[in-house]
Parts: C-alpha cells; structure tokens; sequence
C-alpha cells in the first residue's frame, strides 16, 4: 500500500503544479492577449482548452486526496461503497479509485 500511497503523493503533487501553470496562464502572466485580431482569436481558444484540462485536473486532484485520506484511514484497499476490497489490479490501473469494479459499473 506504500508504494500506491507514494504514487498518489507524486500525482498529487503533479497535478497541483499543473493547476498552477494553467493558473497562470488565465492570469495572463506570460502578458495580454495580442493584438492581432486573429491571434487574439487564437488565444482565446486556447483559453478555452485551458479552462477544460483545468477542470479536469481539479477533479482528478479531489479523487487523489479522498483515496489518500482513505489510505490514511486504513481503508485505502476496500471499496467505498460496498466495503469488500478493491482489486489489487484495479488500483495498479487506477491508484486514486475508491470503488470496485462492481460498484462502478453500478
């Protein structure tokens, strides 16, 4: 359980330094938008993506801190639903999963 407790500190840690650069660039610190109308345009798209991977990531991170507070708890392997344990192939897959195979199809 260690290792898949250090894995999640590791993608944790990741995905905050991702935030942070998705962060940084909707606060514009590489500078504004330019000033070339279709560059702007551009820009703007790419916004939007950033917005997208930015909430995909806030999401991803919420998963990780629940399975490492389960961890925490001594009830990492076990699912959160039913309380029978995790497949050990499934967490290999999916560290941060919190629910068997079987409760997740549920």
């Amino acid at each position: 359980m260690s290792n898949r407790k250090a894995e999640l500190e590791t993608l944790k840690a990741d995905l905050i330094a991702r935030l942070e650069r998705y962060e940084a660039h909707q606060q514009r610190k590489g500078g504004a938008l330019d000033k070339d109308s279709e560059e702007q345009a551009s820009q703007i798209q790419n916004d939007e993506v950033v917005d997208s991977l930015e909430e995909e990531t806030r999401v991803e991170l919420a998963q990780i801190k629940v399975a490492l507070e389960r961890i925490n708890q001594g009830k990492g392997e076990e699912c959160e639903v039913c309380g029978k344990p995790i497949d050990p192939r499934r967490l290999q897959v999916l560290p941060y999963t919190t629910v068997c195979v079987d409760c997740a199809k549920g």
